[in-house]
């Protein structure tokens, strides 16, 4: 639908509409029902209550041919003077970080909206107003228009087809069937929105918009029309409507019978048939992401340590004060001297509020936006439009991709790659030279003639980009041919117009070949035919051979041909096409009804092999996925051997692996029980196998991803990406964690249900979303692993400085350059760190994975050992070393020292350092890899540097600097070059002896793990409870089994001795059979259900063992029990006969 997200234009046009009800004959509800209907239902409900379309269109004021009425368009001290420094300096700080992350996300939206609006004004729609044809945009199309829609159109709004000729609608986007349907003013006039017109033309009368077209209702079901709702209550009129439309489908969905009533199932629920499920589905979008939900973990951690030290440190300052001045001092507390006590007291105070300011990395929120923002600015450029923030962080989890075929991993072009021609098969496309110039000008007739005049190839539309197929993508593949050959088929065309032609047997699937007679000038006919090899060789008597002479053309010879020529295309995944020819005299002139003696005798041309070819990026796209540990599955609605062909060709399977290639069908059977229900545990066994999923319906599609996200099969939840363009991959878009929409060939309905969107529509995107996703999690831990070294040795020194020597070496505005300001620099410097294709060569790290590894905690430590040494030896020997008085033990208001400046520089400098050291956190030598493809972060660390020289010259008393000599700064930045010495020093520590290290910022903790102390209580609960519900699945699962061999056993009886005499009880087998929604056909398993583990078991039982107790072993025990009456021939092929499965049949 052109403008689904501009809610405010359809509320008007619904306001519009109702109080229009008087005005016209007829209301929108009796139109939107109207919609609902299809084919002949709609025909007679139209001649029940309006007579014809002439009549709807006469009551909606309008008519075919001219348009009257006016139509409404919706319009859519020292210390004192400098005491507010603090403040000031917290209060700008915080006002930084909201801003900062207010303005990403307004960016952010705007760049979307500029996308949306440039689309939708894009969207133009040919309609006749007031008699004169006018393109007007999609989002002004209103009820009663006649709009006009030809070949290629989009179509933007229901309605009804009121005349035109050959109209051809492919409704694949709303309802998943891939045959083109025809429409016909009698039969079935009904045109509905978001549908592609693929052949003809005509005019239609629009009947439905917005929200209340059939793509805007499937809208209002994924939620996004959830304000039009709403208003729609507060009138005061509630929506009936769509109550009535779930209740339709779903007593639809009960009249159609067996496999189609299971198909519906599981959509329905999805778009809002069943409230549990809907709100199932919004609790899963609102789980907190990976790397959210760790943070928060870490924060939490850290937050509580930071308290305890600052609780501690104010403590012990108040004690040794008290201690100090009256126990071991023995003054007298004098009223006089209350207000300097107070002072003292609340200067500790202050000291402790610095250690916990200092403990808390307020920049992490701010890193983890700007890396975030940073990476979806520049995820654009790699064709990655993210629509929401979380979803480039949880890509670099993923685990699983769920991708299209056609457009994604294909170029959705149809292509020639080989011919047999002349006797020869070429493997690629013939040099024209070898081809007969006889030959070549029948197989260039042939072609152009014989597909229809609407199929044409035109030029590219940009520089470099292959030329736009137009039409039919079977005949575009061979005029593309033609063209490959140097050849021309415009001219034929020309010469040969489509009204000079004689009689044309369109294609259709029971003839499964298109023919046309043309007349010659010698008034004699020749019919040119084109069709599926196996078909149109059958009809072959003669063949033209390497001369262009036509040779005899036997059985034996075709049977050859099939072996030698069409089996090893089919094997490559091609579909064969042969082109073939016959001329009849002019006299008698041939009964041309007589389809059988026509069709017959025919002159093969050539036989070719078409396919949609890989995209060239894509097999190199997926082996980075696979090294990176994601898993490629392929679900397309194409036939198993193309997919499979494709899917071998894009590396998705390796010949020789153990993997599945399962129909939308068979996959069905495997996962629902005996009453058609989906089984978690059926999917289980069949998922972590399965690459390729061939003629699946989306609802296949949303099963696959939801169990795949449901299954608890591996040690952690797999995190599952999934592509999809059609309206009916809405549901499995917003199922998945991350969902991807193609941006070209998407329909709105999908881009609203996704997370990101593909502006190119391929899929090497989605491996550079990956990587994005990947380079966030490790500029967090960069980030991490820079603050906390920062945090810790801040942290220690105001501590121990404090317990002292009553006063904290670091002031609290130093601390709060420090911290702030210097970290949210520093985040904005690691966290724009571009992505490196190395970040492929490692598996996901998943969810148990801690946000500070063993190494990272070994960096942060040693580098923390190295600062404290050097702080604590200037701090207690400083001033002998520089000759300079001492800092310590300064009265209440004294003047800057420089003792305490040179500490304060030398600690700034070490972390200037230490940022380039935090460039690497795999224990990585070579820090200055790359370094200069981040211009953003020398800036910084220039930049920073910069500042420290004036805050340390200049700052005097506000930041309690004292100017220093150059041979000051000279030592202070020696030390600090230190630190990248010291941090090869580290390196060479291998991290696996260093055992007592603690990881920190897991999800959910191992047990095998030691327990952070924070959190063990917390920690021992998850366990006791996980325990507890692991004995209740089993518990249950042990009750299942026992109900269902008693439900067997029952069936037994029931079927054995009382026949049919209880109808009602569900358990009967016979019962079974007559129900429609459970047809034993789509029950019969072709594999034997059983779990892996029960095979021994049964392999043992087998020997001993009675049929009950035999069926007590077996999972689908009511699967063995059905076999019984149903052919056994079917089921000794479904299990060889050596499978326990088989003995068990054939004991019972």
């Amino acid at each position: 639908m052109g403008d689904m997200t501009n809610s405010d234009f359809y509320s008007k046009n619904q306001r519009n509409e109702s109080s229009h009800g008087g005005e016209f004959g007829c209301t929108m509800e009796e139109l939107r029902s109207l919609m609902e209907l299809r084919g002949t239902e709609a025909v007679v409900k139209i001649k029940e209550t309006y007579g014809d379309t002439e009549a709807i269109c006469r009551r909606l004021k309008t008519s075919p041919v001219e348009v009257c009425g006016e139509v409404g368009v919706g319009e859519d001290e020292g210390e004192a003077e400098a005491g507010w420094i603090e403040g000031a300096a917290i209060l700008l700080s915080v006002i930084c970080v909201v801003l900062v992350t207010a303005f990403n996300d307004w960016s952010k939206e705007k760049q979307f909206r500029g996308l949306q609006s440039r689309i939708e004004q894009e969207q133009k729609f040919t309609v006749i107003r007031a008699n004169q044809v006018v393109q007007i945009p999609v989002a002004e199309i209103v009820v009663g228009d006649i709009a006009q829609v030809k070949y290629g159109d989009l179509l933007p709004a229901d309605g009804l087809f009121i005349q035109g000729n050959d109209l051809k609608i492919d409704e694949s986007s709303l309802t998943g069937e891939s045959d083109q349907v025809r429409k016909s003013v009698d039969k079935d006039p009904m045109l509905l929105s978001g549908t592609h017109v693929m052949e003809g033309s005509g005019r239609m009368l629009v009947t439905a918009v917005g929200v209340n077209s059939q793509t805007g209702i499937i809208f209002t079901l994924l939620g996004a029309g959830g304000e039009e709702e709403e208003k729609k209550d507060k009138k005061g009129k509630p929506s009936k409507m769509q109550d009535g439309n779930v209740d339709a489908s779903q007593s639809k969905a009960k009249q159609q019978d067996g496999a189609a009533a299971m198909e519906m199932q599981p959509l329905k629920s999805a778009e809002g048939g069943d409230a549990d499920d809907k709100k199932k589905a919004n609790m899963h979008k609102k789980e907190k992401s990976v790397l959210q939900g760790k943070l928060t973990k870490l924060a939490v951690q850290i937050g509580k340590a930071g308290l305890v030290m600052s609780a501690i440190t104010v403590i012990i300052l108040v004690l040794y004060f008290t201690v100090d001045t009256f126990v071991v001092n023995k003054k007298p507390w004098l009223p006089e001297c209350t207000p300097v006590y107070v002072q003292y007291f609340v200067k500790f105070f202050i000291i402790g509020v610095t250690v916990l300011v200092v403990a808390v990395p307020e920049g992490l929120p701010l890193a983890v936006t700007i890396s975030l923002a940073y990476s979806v600015k520049k995820m654009m450029k790699d064709n990655n439009l993210v629509r929401h923030l979380d979803a480039c962080e949880t890509m670099g989890n993923a685990t699983a991709i769920c991708s299209d075929k056609t457009g994604t991993l294909t170029t959705n072009r149809m292509t020639v790659v080989q011919a047999y021609v002349g006797d020869v098969h070429y493997k690629e496309i013939p040099d024209p030279s070898s081809v007969n110039a006889k030959t070549m000008e029948l197989l260039v007739n042939a072609i152009a003639i014989n597909s229809a005049y609407t199929t044409k190839i035109l030029p590219p539309e940009k520089e470099g980009a292959l030329p736009r197929q137009v039409g039919n993508k079977t005949e575009c593949g061979l005029l593309g041919f033609v063209l490959d050959l140097k050849q021309d088929y415009e001219p034929v065309r020309i010469q040969m117009p489509e009204e000079k032609l004689y009689k044309v047997y369109t294609f259709n699937s029971v003839r499964k070949s298109m023919s046309t007679v043309i007349k010659l000038p010698d008034e004699s006919f020749r019919m040119y035919s084109k069709g599926a090899s196996e078909i149109v060789l059958k009809k072959c008597c003669k063949i033209l051979n390497g001369a262009g002479e036509p040779r005899v053309f036997r059985p034996r010879d075709r049977d050859e041909m099939v072996k030698k020529v069409i089996e090893p295309m089919a094997c490559d995944g091609l579909r064969t096409i042969c082109v073939a020819y016959r001329d009849f005299p002019n006299s008698p002139e041939p009964d041309w009804d007589n389809e059988n003696d026509i069709l017959n005798d025919l002159t093969c041309i050539c036989v070719v092999g078409i396919e949609d070819p890989v995209r060239p990026e894509v097999p190199e796209a997926i082996r980075k996925c696979q090294r990176a540990g994601i898993t490629v599955r392929m679900v397309t609605g194409d036939n198993i051997n193309t997919a499979r062909a494709i899917a071998i060709k894009c590396g998705i399977i390796h010949p020789g692996e153990d993997f599945l290639c399962l129909e939308g069908k068979e996959f069905n059977r495997r996962i629902r029980n005996e009453k058609g229900e989906i089984e978690q545990e059926r999917i289980d066994k069949i998922w972590p196998k399965l690459r390729v999923l061939a003629r699946s319906s989306p609802t296949d599609k949303h099963t696959l991803v939801k169990g795949i996200i449901d299954s608890t099969h591996t040690e952690q939840r797999q995190v599952v990406a999934v592509t999809g363009d059609g309206t009916n991959d809405g549901p499995a878009l917003k199922k998945a964690d991350v969902g991807f929409a193609m941006g070209i060939a998407g329909t709105d309905v999908a881009k609203e249900a996704s997370d990101i969107i593909l502006t190119d529509d391929n899929f090497s995107s989605i491996v550079k979303a990956v990587m994005w996703g990947r380079n966030v999690y490790d500029s967090i831990s960069k980030f991490l692993q820079f603050q906390l070294t920062v945090n810790v040795v801040a942290v220690i020194v105001a501590f121990t400085g404090a317990c002292i020597t009553q006063d904290s070496p670091l002031k609290a505005v130093q601390m709060l350059w420090v911290n702030l300001i210097m970290d949210t620099f520093a985040s904005l410097a690691l966290a724009t760190e571009p992505p490196t294709e190395t970040l492929l060569l490692r598996k996901p790290y998943g969810r148990n994975k801690p946000l500070i590894s063993r190494t990272m905690m070994k960096n942060i430590l040693g580098h923390a050992v190295y600062q404290l040494t050097l702080i604590f030896t200037l701090l207690f020997v400083g001033e002998k070393m520089f000759q300079i008085d001492s800092g310590r033990n300064a009265p209440l208001h004294s003047p800057p020292s420089e003792h305490y400046t040179i500490i304060f520089n030398t600690f700034v400098m070490m972390q200037l350092f230490n940022e380039v050291n935090a460039r690497k956190i795999h224990g990585e030598r070579n820090v200055f890899d790359g370094i200069f493809r981040n211009p953003i972060f020398c800036t910084i660390v220039l930049g920073t540097f910069a500042i420290q020289i004036v805050i340390v010259q200049f700052g005097g008393k506000p930041f309690s600097c004292s100017p220093l000599q150059l041979d000051q700064w000279m030592w202070c930045i020696f030390i600090g070059l230190g630190e990248l010495v010291w941090g090869q020093v580290i390196a060479t520590i291998p991290t696996s002896r260093l055992k007592f290290l603690k990881e920190a910022g897991r999800l959910t903790q191992k047990e095998e793990i030691p327990e952070e102390e924070l959190n063990e209580d917390v920690e021992e609960i998850d366990h006791a409870e996980r325990e507890l519900r692991r004995g209740q699945i089993l518990w249950f699962r042990g009750l299942n089994r026992i109900q269902t061999q008693i439900r067997v056993v029952k069936a037994f009886r029931s079927s054995l001795y009382e026949g049919l005499e209880k109808p009602e009880s569900r358990t009967s087998i016979h019962n079974f059979m007559a129900h429609p929604e459970f047809r034993i056909e789509d029950s019969q398993p072709h594999i034997p259900l059983i779990d892996d583990t029960d095979l021994e078991e049964d392999a043992a039982l087998k020997q001993n063992s009675s049929p009950p107790s035999s069926l007590n072993k077996n999972n689908s025990a009511i699967d063995s029990g059905i076999n019984l009456t149903t052919d056994t021939s079917k089921s000794a092929t479904s299990s060889s006969p050596g499978s326990p499965i088989h003995s068990l049949e054939t004991s019972l």
